[in-house]
């Protein structure tokens, strides 16, 4: 059978498609592409100078003497008589499940080097959930001074259950505490970062709410690399130095009267069908011009799991898509739809132009195995032009985001000088720029998806929204026991009171810190 004319069709039709992709607009586009790849050079760029300065601060530091440059840049500060006036701050973890990396982040957490009245507070829904055995455990086998406990929330009603346990954690926390600190499980905290964010909120009394941003860890897979591929992009708002519109909910230090107070109506809104704290906190301190600050030092090393595979890439997604349809007035609506529309705009622009350059690559690959083409074969060389512009400036965006994530390991490795040094050379740059076009392509797709479901599944848990606020909250053991970004285990099997972890028992240790208790808010 002669497939001759079968390939003289494809080859026409394959040169019928690089004409029309150098038509004016298909131009525009792929020039808008080459647009974005150098925008974010030049954003990670920035972003990279503001975390060296601060690896420059503490370079500097040392040689003066400092050796404890990873706790504060000035060692005066370190005098007993300066550290026993630091005010009190109370850590709220809300916890969910249980995940490979979660013993060594808690270990991070509640081993701070902060001088002052310090205590931890572990939120869960129920006994049921893994991470009370494992925390239970932990806390038993430590033998330091830590003031920690966990804490029973029971089950949210009205607002999403991350947002739930964060404020019944505010309940209970210490009525001596000045500030609040909000922590995901999922981070490593250096040892001198609650002391250095204090340090800012006390240079700064304006400050509402200081954040950070996480520096992903991806494993092998092709998931992780796509969330590290989404958050980059993102991190350039937090690489700020300084003030921000953004704040990230892993990292959030707040003074802890606007709780007590309820000011600006924090509590209420976030009890008022809730989903996302960040996002309603953000908007809450937009609408009063309250300031957020991104200090260069707040970037926490956050390992993802091993065996991430891409369903559970996609529920992370989701879940950060869904963010965008909740809002708590008409202002924070409109920021929500313009953040929607421009970050799907700017996902497939970034998208479309590797798709028009591989049409151009091909077919000129087609125009020089062939001897001999029909009139009709025509090859417009403008394509191949703009495919190596393209191939050009992919080149510096990788390079910029290989340097600013060269740059956060070093000065996370400078910030915990006795963990392990974070490194490089398992990223695999190849991945990481299939994972730039993956999650491109498929944040409008679930952006789209999110806004007509007006529901999402977080960690078991499925919330439905109306007119931006949770109305509805099902709960079900049936199905996964996974969630996303870890892998965690969301629930363990009711064991039976003598395998409870023993009050009694614990006491006869004699530590310092509260035990585990079960509190019904």
């Amino acid at each position: 059978m002669d497939i001759t004319p079968y390939v003289d069709s494809l080859d026409a039709y394959l040169f019928y498609v690089n004409r029309a992709f150098c038509s004016p607009l298909a131009m525009f586009v792929q020039i808008q592409g080459c647009i974005i790849c150098l925008l974010l050079a030049v954003g990670w760029s920035v972003a990279a100078y503001i975390r060296i300065k601060e690896i420059w601060e503490m370079q500097k530091s040392m040689q003066g003497g400092n050796s404890f440059a990873f706790l504060c840049h000035d060692i005066h500060n370190l005098e007993h008589s300066k550290q026993e006036d630091l005010p009190g701050v109370t850590v709220v973890l809300p916890l969910k499940g249980f995940v490979e990396h979660n013993i060594h982040n808690w270990k991070t957490q509640i081993t701070s080097l902060y001088g002052g009245p310090l205590e931890f507070l572990f939120i869960v829904d129920s006994t049921e959930d893994p991470a009370y055995h494992a925390l239970s455990k932990l806390l038993i086998d430590i033998e330091d001074d830590v003031d920690a406990c966990i804490i029973i929330a029971g089950p949210s009603t009205t607002c999403s259950q991350k947002i739930h346990n964060q404020l019944v954690g505010v309940k209970r926390m210490s009525e001596a505490s000045k500030y609040v600190l909000f922590l995901d499980d999922d981070i490593r905290l250096h040892p001198g970062s609650i002391g250095a964010l204090i340090a800012e909120m006390e240079k700064n009394p304006e400050i509402f709410i200081q954040t950070g941003y996480p520096l992903d860890l991806p494993s092998r897979s092709l998931g992780s690399y796509c969330i590290y591929a989404y958050h980059m992009p993102c991190s350039m708002g937090f690489a700020t130095g300084g003030k921000t519109f953004f704040l990230w909910g892993g990292c959030m230090m707040m003074h802890a009267d606007d709780f007590r107070n309820d000011k600006h109506g924090i509590v209420s809104r976030l009890e008022d069908g809730g989903y996302s704290d960040d996002m309603t906190l953000a908007a809450i301190a937009g609408a009063h011009k309250r300031l957020i600050t991104s200090p260069p030092f707040s970037v926490f090393p956050h390992p993802l799991a091993s065996d991430l595979t891409f369903p559970r890439y996609w529920n992370y997604l989701r879940k950060q898509t869904f963010v965008l349809e909740s809002y708590t007035t008409f202002e924070n609506w409109i920021r929500n739809r313009a953040l929607f529309c421009t970050h799907c705009y700017l996902s497939w622009g970034y998208v479309a132009p590797y798709i028009m350059a591989m049409v151009h690559v091909v077919a000129a690959i087609r125009l020089w195995l062939n001897e001999y083409f029909l009139e009709e074969h025509i090859f417009n060389p403008n394509g191949l032009i703009l495919a190596g512009c393209l191939a050009i400036c992919t080149a510096i965006e990788l390079f910029t985001m290989w340097n600013m994530t060269r740059i956060e390991a070093e000065l996370c490795n400078m910030l915990s000088p006795e963990s392990p040094a974070l490194s490089l050379k398992s990223y695999n740059w190849c991945l990481v720029f299939v994972a730039m076009l993956v999650d491109n392509f498929f944040y409008p797709i679930c952006a789209l998806y999110s806004h007509l479901s007006q529901s999402v599944n977080w960690s078991g848990i499925r919330y439905r929204l109306k007119k931006g606020k949770i109305v509805k909250i099902e709960r079900t053991k049936t199905g996964s026991k996974l969630s996303d970004l870890a892998a965690k285990h969301l629930y363990v099997k009711k064991i039976e009171d003598k395998a409870k972890p023993s009050i009694k028992a614990a006491f006869s240790k004699s530590f310092r810190w509260r035990l585990p208790k079960k509190h019904q808010m």
